[in-house]
């Protein structure tokens, strides 16, 4: 049985990392080494007049082709002209390979998307979360107090800088628009308990609430709002409940002016 889910979490990491751009770009010069390999073995095939097996050997040991024509009679010059032009489509596809690989490691790009995809096998296996859209001072503080308090937390955030700042907080993260249905999907919308629209914008946050609340298994939703125009409008759109930070902010301090003075 471990094994069996070992080797689905491990397919479930190559599919998030083969989803990745930066490997979609290794992909081409791939597939590209690929086509010459097959182009080579089905030459090979039809000019020797030899099985699959054979014209495979023949890629890695160029000799073969000499062997073979000693003792049999074809197109010689004609299969090692073509050997050699499949030869040179090796070289140039593996170095096309190599210099891919090296410009994307030294950019640092191919390290980052390991990382994403490791982030998202992470919160694949997460269920019973916090979803926390928006990580300025009000996303943060929320995130990072259900994180004292026990609580696992995916942020969504799409601003690279701020998306960096969550990474050193220590919470799983998602970045993309929170607006958009794959980037809440991928933040494990039906799995997570709560959801809470922290962005500064009133209006983007009641779109994240129109969004999540289509999921077959909609969590709990709560918005904040800029001012208390917006909290019916939040409520129709599916909000559980609607935080006005201001409201909540001058209530506890007029709750502290009115304790008697000591």
């Amino acid at each position: 049985m471990g094994c069996y889910r070992g080797s689905i979490v491990h397919r479930g990491f190559v599919s998030h990392l083969a989803g990745r751009p930066v490997l979609r770009r290794a992909l081409v010069p791939i597939g590209c080494f690929a086509a010459v390999v097959v182009a080579g073995i089905v030459g090979f095939s039809v000019l020797g007049g030899v099985g699959p097996l054979e014209a495979t050997f023949w890629l890695v040991d160029l000799t073969s082709i000499d062997l073979h024509f000693q003792d049999h009679a074809g197109p010689e010059r004609a299969t090692k002209a073509y050997a050699i032009a499949v030869t040179a489509g090796l070289v140039l596809s593996g170095l096309w390979i190599g210099e891919t690989v090296v410009t994307e490691t030294f950019d640092g790009r191919i390290p980052t998307e390991v990382s994403r995809a490791t982030m998202q096998r992470r919160i694949d296996d997460t269920d019973e979360h916090v979803i926390v859209c928006g990580y300025g001072m009000f996303g943060r503080t929320i995130a990072n107090r259900l994180a004292e308090a026990g609580r696992t937390v995916v942020v969504i955030e799409r601003d690279e800088d701020t998306a960096a700042r969550v990474r050193e907080d220590g919470h799983l993260l998602v970045e993309g628009d929170a607006r958009q249905e794959q980037v809440l999907r991928a933040a494990g919308l039906e799995r997570s308990t709560k959801l809470v629209a922290a962005i500064d914008d009133s209006n983007v946050n009641i779109q994240i609430a129109v969004v999540s609340g289509t999921a077959t298994d909609a969590p709990e939703i709560l918005v904040r709002v800029g001012e208390e125009m917006y909290e019916s409008v939040a409520k129709e759109a599916g909000a559980d409940d609607v935080i006005i930070p201001e409201v909540v902010s001058g209530e506890r301090v007029t709750r502290l002016l009115e304790r008697p003075a000591d």
